[in-house]
């Protein structure tokens, strides 16, 4: 297996803390340590409870086995070998299923440096004193294998560079990414909540965090209709025939909720003795029935995909819809459709759900159900590249609008050597290259990765930095062959006989859950005017002022502007105070002379105080700041 030389530097570091680990605690056993993107972990079954405490000593024995320059040596065995080594070292709980993970004829190596063996297929650096910079961050908890059925292991966090000043920096930006954490700064501004009696993952949006959202959603709107897209509404769930007609059933039934069987199907499964699970398994031969014949089928062009029942009338139940795209697909076959119809745009803010695991939900950012700015258009095969690029265009609107300019393009690919893909090879070649041929016009960077693409069709991803460098992939273009074929879509053509459309599906936004959170820490709350919750607050020095104040909010909020007015007794210092911790981007000081002269004393979030200004000239420059959707500018910027 090769490696980056960061990448050796990581893995080599996990295998440095799993030898810390078995001298500080040497009844634990130990699971994998791979290399991460931000740095390494090493998962450990453990009774003791790990603290921070524990970290530092970890530390500190990690700093030994470095300045031991111990040398990591390689050792390739057979299975028989690797069984005896792996129980003479005491590590058979996790080690051996890990052995028997390894396929057949493939090599079976160990690495080892001082004391410490390990079943590794490498690589690593040549000495221990050749990790320079590391250091441990954390500890959580994760289930063995990511199987909540499975026992809950310790993992310990660390990450390791190739210096120290590399090292100082990556930290810098951790405590930034703190600070910045979108489910803090959720809490402090009230934007959302989650609730353990609703459901984790399950995002409940608080009337600041909605005024948020709905101006994404209005903005997203007046972009769809100046590209001639039409809004549509489709219901939460769906049967389970309809899934398995897209595929989604067969293909993402691991992350998805369980199906809902109607009343007399529950009755009938009564009847029958059958348990959950017993349940489930049936459902899961039905699925794989479908999806054998719908396979099989996928080849014959213009031919519907067989919809025939399994004759033992297994179940068709229903389920909460997993992507909105079948759903689209319905209300185009709605209706007969001409080439002089195409294209059509059908796009819907629609709500899907994910079973995640518990383990990997994370505020906002990773969530169990969530509303896509989703929207698939129907398109003849002439108009595939006209339409990818609008979609594209539509994608860097979102992103300039929000100043995220910083960003690289990923091309997804199906993986050559998988099975998990569906549909004809000549159509994936088309889609494919129409996808490179749009990435090629966007004159940013784009890389081309194998495996990235759906089961259904190769995407365009857009991979945004923030403001402190992270990276998150946000907006996503589809080009999809095999959707239309799986449920027969047709128009008629120029020559009067039937024809396959193509459909693209893309979501700028991706998840608005998601791209709330990003948002969140992208601006670290401090939002531009226009998506600010509470976009101004008026601030009277005394209650002598207060009727003027009464005045002012009349008119911000006729100017549909989002004000208030602190009229608490508290000090002047007080309520700026307020409204700084509140992240308010405009307050407005009123006293007495800027009462008397119709005027107001300016202070922003991003210039701090401006001086007072006439307060007919302050309500027209907010009104333009909003309705262009600026983003704050310093008073001496070039």
């Amino acid at each position: 297996m090769s490696m980056t030389p960061l990448e050796e530097i990581r893995h080599s570091c996990s295998h440095i803390l799993a030898t810390a680990v078995l001298r500080v605690f040497p009844d634990a056993k130990l699971d994998i340590g791979p290399p991460t993107d931000t740095g390494f972990y090493y998962d450990i079954d453990l009774d003791h409870k790990l603290t921070a405490e524990d970290l530092a000593r970890l530390e500190a024995e990690m700093k030994k086995v470095i300045d031991e320059n111990q040398a990591f040596t390689r050792r390739e065995v057979s299975r028989g070998e690797a069984t005896e080594l792996i129980k003479k070292i005491g590590q058979e709980r996790y080690k051996l299923g890990r052995l028997a993970d390894i396929p057949e004829g493939e090599a079976i190596s160990f690495y080892q440096n001082g004391e410490f063996i390990d079943l590794c297929a490498g690589t690593h650096v040549r000495y221990t004193k050749q990790v320079k910079a590391f250091k441990l961050l954390s500890i959580a908890g994760a289930y063995h294998r990511g199987d909540e059925r499975n026992k809950q292991l310790q993992r310990i966090y660390g990450t390791a560079f190739p210096s120290k000043d590399e090292l100082a920096q990556y930290l810098d930006r951790l405590e930034q990414a703190k600070l910045r954490d979108h489910r803090k700064l959720g809490r402090e501004l009230k934007l959302f909540h989650i609730d353990e009696d609703v459901g984790q993952g399950l995002i409940l949006w608080t009337p600041a965090g909605s005024i948020l959202r709905q101006e994404l959603q209005n903005f997203i709107s007046e972009e769809l209709r100046k590209q001639g897209y039409s809004q549509v509404f489709t219901p939460h769930i769906g049967k389970l025939s309809l899934y398995k007609t897209s595929g989604h059933f067969p293909y993402y039934k691991e992350s998805q909720f369980p199906a809902i069987a109607e009343p007399d199907q529950l009755a009938q499964i009564a009847s029958e003795g059958c348990s959950c699970a017993d349940m489930t398994a049936r459902l899961e031969a039905v699925s794989a029935h479908f999806a054998a014949q719908l396979n099989e089928r996928a080849g014959t062009e213009l031919i519907a995909p067989d919809r025939v029942m399994d004759p033992a009338r297994l179940l068709d139940g229903f389920m909460l819809k997993p992507m909105n795209c079948p759903h689209h697909i319905k209300i185009f076959a709605s209706q007969p459709r001409s080439y002089r119809d195409l294209p059509v745009r059908l796009a819907e803010f629609g709500t899907v759900y994910r079973w995640e695991q518990s383990g990997e939900l994370n505020g906002m950012t990773r969530v169990r159900g969530f509303t896509q700015d989703d929207a698939h258009l129907f398109c003849t095969e002439d108009q595939v590249a006209e339409e990818v690029l609008g979609c594209l265009a539509l994608v860097k609107t979102v992103l300039s609008t929000l100043g995220m300019a910083d960003y690289r393009v990923r091309v997804g690919l199906r993986d050559p050597d998988s099975n998990k893909y569906t549909g004809k090879a000549e159509n994936w070649d088309k889609a494919e290259a129409a996808c490179r041929a749009a990435a090629q016009t966007l004159g940013v960077p784009f890389t081309e990765e194998p495996g990235e693409a759906a089961f259904y069709g190769p995407k365009i991803d857009f991979v945004v930095k923030d403001v402190i460098g992270r990276e998150w992939q946000l907006g996503t273009v589809q080009v999809d062959y095999n959707l239309p074929l799986r449920f027969d879509l047709t128009y008629i053509g120029a020559d009067n006989q039937p024809h396959r459309p193509v459909m693209i599906h893309r979501a700028p936004f991706g998840s608005m859950e998601r791209f709330c959170g990003v948002l969140i820490e992208h601006f670290a709350g401090d939002f531009p005017l226009w998506l600010a919750p509470e976009q101004i607050r008026l601030v009277p020095i005394s209650e002598k002022v207060a009727d003027y104040g009464r005045d002012l909010l009349a008119q911000l909020r006729a100017a549909g502007l989002r004000a208030s007015l602190d009229e608490h007794s508290d000090k002047l210092g007080a309520k700026i105070r307020r409204a700084e911790l509140e992240k308010v981007p405009h307050v407005l000081v009123l006293g007495a002379k800027e009462a008397e002269a119709r005027a107001v004393s300016v202070r922003t979030r991003t210039n701090g105080d401006e001086g007072v200004q006439p307060f007919a000239d302050y309500l027209a420059r907010a009104k333009t700041e909003v309705a262009t959707r600026a983003l704050p500018a310093k008073k001496n910027a070039k």
